[in-house]
């Protein structure tokens, strides 16, 4: 799990369970995004993040849309 420490220390994250998030004070979780199929099966990720949005797609397997959906929420989170 990668944090990301602003100057005002704001911290944020891809939210994970890997450490003890509430131990660092007061927590606002926001979903940026969902992975969801369409009519064919195909898997997309839709992110809206830093007024920047995104549809990631078409995968064939959930676990790559997944995998890309965080690997494109991490990037922006530099």
């Amino acid at each position: 799990m990668i944090l990301h420490v602003a100057a005002d220390g704001t911290v944020r994250c891809l939210y994970g369970e890997e450490i003890d998030l509430p131990a660092l004070g007061e927590l606002t979780i926001r979903r940026v995004s969902h992975v969801e199929p369409d009519e064919r099966g195909c898997w997309w990720a839709e992110i809206v993040l830093d007024g920047v949005a995104a549809r990631l797609g078409p995968y064939a397997r959930r676990s790559t849309a997944l995998r890309v959906e965080a690997e494109f929420i991490a990037e922006r989170l530099l």
